[in-house]
């Protein structure tokens, strides 16, 4: 898969956009050392007109490039945080479900209809809001949303694959129930899940900053979302504020879809050349 993923051209633009948001995010202290909202000039200096501030300030007079580097942190921490927690657990209910079947399917299959009732965005906009702001309560937010699709695409996997004879081969030699579905099923349905934990990533990203955006991010955390917020004021007389932070959003929401699209062809062997 590896091979038939790195000859498309959308993994190689995706995938490199997304690898520098990861090494900015990941040295983001080093590339921007020191508190990201200290003041640090005059108010609304416009970008790329001081060398020592090249995406100027905000109408505090803080770095907006040290903003923008450490809002690609909570990003990347968010969306990939989310995504973890929505297919470990959407792999877990959808393996559980699709090997036992009978009863506990159907009782698992509902709960799992049940939350895709809600949407992803009010369900994590509620719970932020019962649970109060931070990191962590936005990823599990988000997580609760996301992850029922995951554990559909896990069972329909799991439906059939569990009547295979490796599955026979492995009630004979006596393991357990829970082995056969968590060791032996699990990890042959984790590929067409893999492929849309991009379409979570993004996803998450795009909910984190519309939260933050709505003030219910971690107050303790630069964001783009708080970013755009604060500059909605000053459209007319610094539209960068917002649009810069804007266009960040766009190019990682974009890469990662890219990334994702790759590895959907290379799993099921569709080629667009």
């Amino acid at each position: 898969m590896t091979r038939p993923f790195l000859r498309r051209p959308e993994a190689l633009l995706g995938g490199a956009i997304l690898l520098a948001l990861i090494l900015i995010a990941g040295l983001a202290p080093l590339i921007a050392p020191g508190d990201p909202l200290a003041i640090a000039g005059r108010p609304l200096i416009p970008p790329f007109t001081d060398a020592g501030l090249p995406l100027g300030t905000d109408r505090l007079g803080r770095d907006l490039l040290a903003e923008l580097i450490h809002g690609a942190r909570t990003s990347v921490a968010v969306g990939l945080s989310a995504a973890l927690v929505a297919v470990l657990a959407g792999m877990t209910v959808g393996t559980a479900a699709g090997f036992a079947g009978g009863a506990i399917e159907a009782a698992l299959m509902r709960i799992v209809d049940a939350f895709q009732i809600v949407p992803g965005f009010l369900l994590a906009l509620a719970f932020v809001s019962v649970m109060g702001p931070s990191l962590w309560v936005v990823v599990l937010a988000i997580a609760l949303g996301a992850w029922t699709g995951p554990a559909r695409l896990a069972r329909a996997r799991v439906l059939s694959l569990r009547e295979s004879d490796f599955v026979a081969a492995a009630k004979v030699m006596g393991m357990s129930p829970a082995e056969i579905a968590f060791r032996q099923i699990m990890p042959l349905a984790l590929p067409p899940v893999l492929a849309v934990a991009s379409v979570i990533v993004a996803a998450a990203v795009l909910t984190e900053a519309a939260l933050s955006f709505l003030g219910l991010g971690d107050p303790n955390s630069v964001t783009w979302g708080a970013m755009i917020a604060e500059g909605r004021n000053q459209l007319r007389s610094a539209a960068y504020l917002s649009i810069i932070p804007g266009i960040a959003l766009v190019l990682t929401v974009i890469s990662t879809y890219l990334v994702g699209e790759a590895l959907t062809d290379s799993l099921t062997g569709r080629d667009k050349r």
